[in-house]
């Protein structure tokens, strides 16, 4: 005998699997916190003991980076919102909105460290701070590499025309997701500005 979901069945099913996949995501996050939280406390610790920090004047690339970020949160954001109010084609400008500033984030990364490279700071070299700009900024790139996928999988899922819970659950994870990377980010380069 063959059954044949409901509709309602459909969205049961659907809201079932979604709570345990947001609690991943959440639970993300917070390792990442901790994780971040770890990697800065060791940086306090060794530049307490040496007496010093990075020494030296970060890349104004990193500046540039960090608003190309909050540009890519502002049009996440405004992605939620055009799909909350139905307006598909929005979301999905906004959506490729948020993949370019992330790439471009990226992109301004790599850069960064190619300057701070230029300028003598090696990712190896005899002041673990500086390698620590490089492994707490590569970490992070990291993380948007994932947050690419989450709002590439949000995309892909409004050009299919997925149905409107899956549509919001994606919206919703890849929000949580981006917005996390972006205020880490912020900490980590304020943190790296205050530390020099």
């Amino acid at each position: 005998m063959v059954h044949t979901l409901k509709e309602e069945d459909l969205k049961m099913e659907a809201a079932f699997n979604a709570k345990p996949r947001k609690f991943v995501v959440w639970l993300f996050v917070v390792s990442s916190t901790i994780m971040f939280g770890g990697f800065t406390s060791y940086y306090i610790v060794f530049a307490a003991s040496k007496g010093k920090g990075h020494g030296l004047v970060l890349p104004d690339l990193f500046m540039y980076s960090t608003a190309v970020l909050i540009a890519s949160s502002i049009c996440l954001f405004l992605a939620s919102k055009a799909l909350k109010n139905g307006n598909i084609g929005s979301q999905k400008l906004l959506l490729w909105g948020t993949l370019v500033l992330g790439c471009v984030f990226g992109y301004l990364q790599v850069d960064a460290w190619g300057t701070l490279f230029h300028t003598g700071a090696a990712f190896v070299n005899n002041n673990a701070a500086i390698s620590m700009i490089y492994v707490v900024s590569g970490l992070h790139l990291l993380h948007i590499f994932a947050g690419l996928c989450f709002v590439t999988s949000t995309l892909v899922g409004a050009y299919m025309g997925i149905s409107a819970e899956k549509s919001k659950f994606r919206m919703d994870i890849a929000s949580i997701f981006w917005h996390f990377i972006d205020i880490l980010w912020i900490y980590l380069y304020v943190f790296l500005l205050l530390n020099s």
